[in-house]
């Protein structure tokens, strides 16, 4: 439904008949946020109202600062339901937000579920964010390799009427020790197969028995590559011994990916996702602050440069015109340098043992870039100014510049990756630092020198 037609008459008729309204609770999500920030007292009230079968898909698309006033609002009753209907990936996000929020309100919703429930979310919260089993469902379709498929498909019905299966599109084929052996499609398990064969004789066939799985304690990028490698919709995790525990569906690496890339991007800039929803400026003027900050003590220290060549600027008043080109230009060759290599960390693309030929890559387009540039600059300012080895100077500068650049736009972010950092977090900074000193020094040094 288009963003024109969730209102608030449409709103009401989700909340008075959710199944009738055509509305999905992603888009009722978005209105309520919409509404959050206009009055408070409204959000609240359509809040209560919403029905508990969508009210926890509704809280987790929250910002935390929504999500914050939401969970001291909501008696606990309503969030035990709201969890109690999430699937358990989603439920153990959902408990650990919460929990982040109110630990005593978390471990009192935790309380309320029931001991299966219970079991799924801590088996699932011992993984790390950045593990396969972190965004695992345990909520799956099995069978024995022994059962027939006759009677795994009325077992389904049985599943799918009680409510405790949804989105099921194949059935994963296990032995007595619950290991996986295979998966088959349903459509294909409904439209070719005898309903009075057991699964073990059709087994043997490759597009069955050959599946891709992840290990449970996989990093999420190795995950990501292989359900784009192999265009998977779904990926069964297992542990070590085969054991099959769960599955990851495509829509959970999306999330997880958008998740990590949105997370990157205000981190490369230096400002909290959760602005939009502030109540009070000065929270956001101290956020940003900070950031400013970190970047006024590295404007300080290119200043500095600056001041240690002031008699060789005075001397040659064209340099301090020249001097910020190679600077600005030396900044954008490493903010392009820096936004592939995190955008290649955070895809899985790239990791420590490609490296060193990602180091090289960049590096080579570095100088090559700087070699043109130093040539269009260098004739630039030779007619501009007719001074002699002006061109020279300007030059030397912009290739020196560009391969720091190039460089340091690689290095910053694997090796905060490697110390366990977010890539994105404080690299701009870093990387500032770096290509203003090299090219105010290269360019006021070399200009002292020749000139």
């Amino acid at each position: 439904m288009s963003k024109e037609k969730i209102n608030s008459e449409n709103i009401m008729l989700f909340l008075d008949d959710p199944f009738g309204a055509g509305l999905h609770p992603m888009d009722v999500s978005a209105y309520l946020k919409t509404v959050f920030k206009e009055d408070k007292n409204i959000f609240f009230s359509e809040l209560k109202r919403l029905p508990k079968e969508f009210l926890g898909e509704v809280l987790l698309d929250f910002p935390e600062k929504i999500l914050e006033e939401t969970v001291k609002y909501l008696p606990k009753n309503d969030l035990i339901q709201a969890a109690k209907e999430l699937d358990s990936d989603d439920a153990t996000d959902f408990i650990q937000e919460i929990e982040e929020i109110n630990s005593k309100k978390s471990e009192s919703i935790f309380s309320g579920l029931g001991h299966e429930e219970q079991k799924e979310i801590q088996s699932l919260k011992k993984y790390s964010e950045d593990q396969a089993g972190s965004i695992m469902q345990k909520e799956l379709f099995k069978a024995s390799e022994n059962e027939t498929i006759k009677k795994s498909i009325k077992r389904l019905a049985t599943l799918k009427a009680s409510g405790e299966l949804s989105n099921v599109h194949q059935v994963f084929i296990v032995d007595s020790k619950n290991k996986l052996k295979g998966a088959i499609a349903l459509e294909d398990l409904i439209t070719q197969a005898d309903f009075n064969q057991k699964f073990s004789e059709i087994l043997d066939k490759d597009q069955h028995s050959d599946i891709r799985s992840v290990y449970d304690s996989q990093l999420m990028e190795e995950c990501v590559k292989i359900i784009e490698k192999y265009d998977l919709s779904y990926v069964p995790v297992i542990d070590k011994e085969g054991i099959l525990l769960g599955r990851i569906t495509s829509d959970d690496v999306i999330d997880a990916i958008e998740e990590l890339a949105t997370e990157q991007i205000y981190n490369l800039a230096g400002v909290d996702d959760e602005e939009a929803f502030g109540d009070f400026l000065i929270d956001i003027i101290q956020s940003r602050a900070l950031w400013l900050f970190l970047n006024l003590l590295t404007a300080l220290l290119a200043s500095f440069i600056i001041g240690i060549f002031d008699q060789t600027i005075q001397k040659f008043i064209p340099l301090a015109i020249l001097m910020p080109i190679v600077a600005s230009m030396g900044g954008n060759a490493g903010t392009q340098t820096l936004t592939v290599t995190v955008r290649q960390l955070a895809l899985g693309e790239l990791d420590f043992s490609t490296a060193m030929d990602a180091v090289k890559k960049e590096v080579i387009i570095s100088i090559v870039n700087g070699i043109i540039f130093a040539l269009i600059v260098g004739l630039i300012s030779y007619l501009w100014f007719n001074i002699q080895y002006i061109w020279l100077i300007i030059g030397l500068s912009m290739i020196i510049s560009l391969l720091f650049a190039g460089f340091f736009g690689a290095i910053i972010p694997l090796g905060l990756k490697r110390m366990g950092t977010d890539p994105a977090f404080g690299s701009t900074v870093l990387l500032t630092t770096v290509t203003d000193m090299v090219g105010f020094f290269s360019f006021l040094w070399l200009a002292k020198v020749i000139l």
